[in-house]
């Protein structure tokens, strides 16, 4: 399946953001650049790059995913609000000059192929299970509400990608599992990523005691 995707594509960099194909994204957009660009982005192809920000000035992560606005409202304040969804994730390849007030980078999609069709993606039941089931103890514990019963309705791959995009971990963390292509391996490594915060918080209740 050969991916149809724009090469240049203006991207909006959010820390502590994820973003997958298929999921929803609702952004509040509120500031000059961004407002332009969406306002751009709306008058031809409706899509924007999400890619996280790096915490040292102006750097980005390389690996994001294009997203469709697929519903906008304007307030009466000036801002925008948007839902984004998810299409395919890209690898960025460089950045595009320009007069622009937003960023604009030449983006390839080639490693995500399979994102075109995400059932592709072979998945193991029992790590789904296991993920499931350490991450309700994972919310519960943080305190963090979540209507399992909605997302055991969504498709296996999305609700990965949605417990994914909402857990509760740093920006690196989150970014491994963009990274990561297929998506059992994605599982997996949330998975483990939850286990090991188990572990730290039993460590630190016993260097209390």
């Amino acid at each position: 399946m050969s991916v149809n995707y724009p090469t240049k594509i203006p991207i909006f960099p959010l820390s502590g953001v994820i973003f997958f194909p298929t999921t929803n994204l609702p952004l509040n957009i509120f500031e000059e650049r961004y407002l332009s660009m969406v306002n751009e982005s709306l008058k031809s192809n409706s899509l924007i790059g999400m890619v996280q920000s790096v915490e040292i000035g102006g750097k980005i992560f390389q690996i994001g995913c294009l997203g469709k606005i697929d519903t906008h409202s304007k307030t009466d304040d000036g801002r925008i609000l948007i839902n984004l969804l998810g299409l395919s994730r890209f690898k960025i390849n460089n950045e595009v000059k320009n007069q622009k007030p937003y960023r604009e980078f030449n983006v390839d999609y080639n490693e995500f192929k399979k994102d075109l069709n995400p059932s592709e993606y072979k998945l193991n039941e029992n790590i789904l299970k296991e993920l499931i089931l350490n991450s309700k103890k994972f919310f519960d514990k943080q305190g963090i509400a979540i209507n399992w019963g909605q997302l055991s309705k969504l498709k296996k791959f999305q609700q990965i990608y949605t417990l994914a995009m909402i857990c509760p971990i740093s920006i690196n963390e989150k970014q491994k599992l963009l990274e990561i292509v297929e998506l059992s391996e994605i599982a997996n490594t949330l998975n483990k990523i939850i286990q090991i915060s188990f572990y730290e918080d039993l460590s630190e209740k016993n260097s209390i005691q």
